[in-house]
Order: structure tokens, then C-alpha cells, then sequence
């Protein structure tokens, strides 16, 4: 079954380069484009607001309209259009469900460039069981050129960043990119160490040659089964996400990973991912993992 890449868009300058950008990537992967608008009908309180019909109308009006600029760039995509009636978050994350990715457009930060994330953003980012990518307004195919590369966080052993790892490298082998992934590491506290821990560490040369090893073990099975994209290997000392963001101005995509599984209060970005997604210098895709 062929999964669409889906856009949101509200009509919101975010929303509309989420969809440009959906629209190239979707020509890329040779995919084709759904459109997604949730919209929710206001009751006639005041005169000169309209019915149920003529809002619809309007709705689908302005989608179509946005649709008709994607086809004037892209004529060969495939684009349909979907204008459900219902919540927007919850509308969002059903339709994740059956897409490749989700695009969703967000506001830059005045004082710090990233993301400004709403409750719609952060739900559907939380909930969403396939990868959501955030776009700027003002992002443009240019940045995704020049020789940029996608970044990639990379944690735990190779089952713990499975799915992270492939979309980076799905991603960088339609656009012809680099893959630079990156493992940070801190020295961990002196009651950390254990017999079994130290033996691995005494094998492996060290703290910063095991960091190296894992990393090195977690790319394997992904060079093997994408020969074509370069890699860069980078460990780095640091936080994760300080790391991260500070590679995010060279990179044309940042990619990190969310548990996917809930907690009692309900499911969560994660502070790597938070982190990332409020102060990257592009856009971001968050990929869901067990």
C-alpha cells in the first residue's frame, strides 16, 4: 500500500510552506500529496456569520486555492484534498496514521530562531504514530540544497534508533544528501559503574572509543542497505540536544526520535526532542519508536 506524504494547512503562511515543502519532498519520493484542512463550524452568533454551508464552502475554497499553486510547481504530483469537520488535533493525528509523514507548519521564535509550538502542535507531535516534520515560513528549497546535510540523533544500541536512522537515510537517499549522524555522551556519575559496564569499557578502549563502537554498530545494517548516502560519524561530548542544535545550522533536516510509548499523564515529546524542536535553525522531523 503507497502512503501518502500529508500537509496540514490552515491557510497560515507555516502552514503553506509545510505544504511546499510536503509537496517537493512528496515529487522526491515519488509519492503523492494529501492535503488535510480540519476545520470546525461557528455557530451564527453575530449577523454577518455565515452558515454551515457557506463556511465549508469557504474552507474548501481556500484549500483548493493553495492546492492550485502546488500543482502550477509540481503538474505531474498526484495531490488530493481532505476537509474534515472535527477537532483539528485529533483530526491530525488520524491522519498521520495512514500517511509516509506529516508536515506541519509552525511559527519562528522572535528572541530565538526554532518553533513555536501551539497545543494542536505539540498533541499531534505527541500522539502522531508516524514521523512529523515542522516547517518554518520562509523555508524554501534552497535551503535543502548546497550540500546540507541531514542530521540524525542516534541513542541506546541499534534496535533503540531503528526507525529514526531509516527515515534519515530514506530521506537523504531521495535527496542525494549527506547523513550526519550524531551520539552525544556525558561521563557518567561514579555509583553508574558497574562490573559489567566497566568490563565493556575496558574492551572497548575507553569511554569515547565504546561511544564511537555503538554508534559505529547502530549505522551498520544502514550503510549496508544504502551503499549510496555518505555518512558522517560524530560523537560529541555534550547534552543530546545541545549537541544536536548545535549542527542544526548546517543541516537542511534535523531528525530525532520520540518514545512511543505512554506514560500516566498521557504520551510525551521528551526533552531531546523538545529541545530540538524550539531552537532549531530548520525543520525537524520527529520519529516515533518503541
Amino acid at each position: 500500500m503507497t502512503h501518502p506524504i500529508t500537509a496540514a494547512v490552515d491557510g497560515t503562511d507555516e502552514s503553506l510552506a509545510a505544504l511546499a515543502w510536503a509537496a517537493r519532498e512528496a515529487v522526491r519520493r515519488d509519492l503523492p500529496l494529501r492535503v488535510v484542512h480540519a476545520w470546525r463550524f461557528q455557530p451564527d452568533t453575530a449577523p454577518d456569520v455565515a452558515g454551515r454551508d457557506a463556511q465549508e464552502r469557504w474552507v474548501r475554497e481556500a484549500v483548493s486555492g493553495a492546492v492550485r499553486t502546488v500543482a502550477e510547481r509540481h503538474p505531474d504530483l498526484a495531490v488530493t484534498t481532505d476537509v474534515p469537520e472535527g477537532p483539528a488535533a485529533d483530526t491530525l493525528v488520524a491522519a498521520a496514521a495512514d500517511a509516509e509523514l506529516l508536515a506541519l507548519g509552525s511559527r519562528g521564535q522572535a528572541a530565538v530562531v526554532g518553533f513555536l509550538l501551539g497545543s494542536v502542535g505539540q498533541h499531534v507531535i505527541a500522539e502522531a504514530a508516524r514521523p512529523v516534520v515542522l516547517v518554518r515560513a520562509g523555508d524554501d528549497a534552497a535551503a535543502e540544497a548546497g550540500g546540507r546535510e541531514i542530521v540524525v540523533g542516534q541513542e541506546g544500541g541499534p534496535d533503540d534508533s531503528a526507525d529514526t536512522l531509516r527515515f534519515a537515510f530514506e530521506t537523504a537517499a531521495a535527496r542525494g544528501a549527506t547523513v550526519r549522524a550524531v551520539r552525544a555522551w556525558t561521563l557518567p556519575p561514579v555509583f553508574a559503574y558497574s562490573p559489567a559496564s566497566l568490563k565493556l569499557l575496558d574492551e572497548a578502549g575507553g569511554l569515547e572509543p565504546y561511544e564511537k563502537k555503538a554508534l559505529a554498530e547502530a549505522l551498520a545494517p544502514w550503510r549496508a542497505r544504502f551503499p549510496d548516502v555518505p555518512v558522517v560519524e560524530h560523537v560529541e561530548m555534550g547534552s543530546a540536544g545541545q549537541v544536536l542544535l548545535s549542527l542544526t545550522g548546517r543541516a537542511q533536516l534535523a531528525v530525532v526520535g520520540r518514545r512511543g510509548r505512554r506514560t500516566a499523564v498521557g504520551a510525551r515529546i521528551g526533552s531531546v526532542a523538545h529541545g530540538v524542536l524550539h531552537h532549531a535553525e530548520c525543520p525537524v522531523a520527529v520519529v516515533p519508536h518503541s
